[in-house]
């Protein structure tokens, strides 16, 4: 949102001068009103995958396509809650909680700032529903992939928004695929004949490749040898690892690639509320660089492990091997 807008500047001063209750309550009987008016039921509903999530969309009478605020904002990484008896995420200027940051104001358009509007209907079955226009969907992806490009310029992307924009780019860049294909098919009226179900498994066909750089690094067998060893029935715990396995992955593994390397990924990759971390320490490491390193490593490892009788002979021949790199005792500290 651009600074020489005073309407919007205008919006934000009101918006701010009132008190949490009397924004609440103004957004309650905004959206209580949206109900009282002739709202249009879908006249079309369905669903579609992205990944591992399923996207709820519709169609009203006047050919507006949406996508389900719950699925909407889930496809972003939000919270899919909305504000307590509002039936909307509402913001303090206007802007849905998915472009609400301050770091994302720069690169929102007058035109989107305009489309960020929900659209309150009514489901097939008679039900409420609050959506929004499918095509903001994208539109929101690139307003965190411009801010990626602008960070990048002047340092790094924070790392709070690094799963999100990750999300961002394969999507826009699956919704192309799909894209052209459709268009193809439009152009030609094979659309008239294809599959139903074509379109989606050409998404899908994207989204396996793309998440293919995601797959796991750890295989089977650096576990296997690594429950062997201390002594674990790796059948009966393949499907849930005791929890000593991670601070022994971090001892055997960050610990020994690179000084000070788990404290950068416990820094960049920090855990939640829960005690849990939002990604796997290995997504953060690079391509060129990071992922060769762990592979070679794994495969050194792994190979100690298969000649080790016992955990105390690996333990030996491991920090022979490869000792602790840490900060402290890094060659240039």
């Amino acid at each position: 949102m651009s600074e020489d807008n005073p309407k919007a500047r205008g919006g934000i001063a009101r918006a701010e001068a009132l008190s949490p209750e009397e924004r609440k309550h103004i957004a309650r009987q905004a959206a209580l009103a949206r109900w009282d008016t002739n709202i249009p039921t879908a006249d079309y509903e369905g669903e579609f995958k992205i990944g591992n999530l399923v996207i709820s969309a519709a169609v009203l009478p006047n050919g507006k396509r949406l996508i389900t605020q719950t699925t909407f904002l889930k496809a972003l990484g939000r919270s899919p809650q909305p504000s307590a008896g509002t039936g909307v995420l509402s913001t303090l200027d206007g802007l849905p909680s998915f472009l609400q940051a301050e770091v994302l104001k720069p690169f929102i358009s007058e035109e989107l700032m305009q489309s960020t509007t929900p659209i309150f209907y009514r489901s097939k079955s008679g039900g409420r529903a609050v959506g929004y226009d499918a095509e903001l969907l994208p539109a929101v992806a690139e307003v965190y992939l411009r801010f990626r490009d602008k960070s990048l310029e002047t340092g790094k992307v924070p790392s709070r928004y690094k799963n999100i924009i990750t999300a961002c780019d394969v999507l826009i860049r699956g919704l192309a695929h799909v894209g052209i294909v459709a268009l193809v098919d439009e152009a030609t009226g094979y659309q008239d004949v294809r599959d139903r179900q074509a379109l989606q498994a050409i998404l899908d066909k994207f989204l396996e490749k793309e998440f293919a750089a995601w797959a796991k690094r750890f295989g089977d067998e650096f576990y296997g040898e690594m429950f062997r060893l201390r002594g674990w029935d790796w059948k009966s715990l393949k499907g849930r690892r005791p929890q000593l396995v991670g601070v022994l992955t971090n001892n055997i593994v960050y610990q020994r690639i690179a000084p000070g390397l788990l404290e950068e990924l416990k820094n960049r990759n920090p855990k939640d509320e829960q005690g849990k971390r939002r990604s796997k320490h290995h997504q953060w490491l690079t391509v060129d660089v990071g992922h060769p390193a762990l592979a070679q490593h794994l495969h050194a490892v792994t190979g100690l492990m298969r000649a080790s009788h016992d955990w105390d002979d690996f333990k030996k021949m491991l920090d022979r091997a490869f000792p602790k790199r840490t900060a402290q005792n890094s060659l240039f500290a």
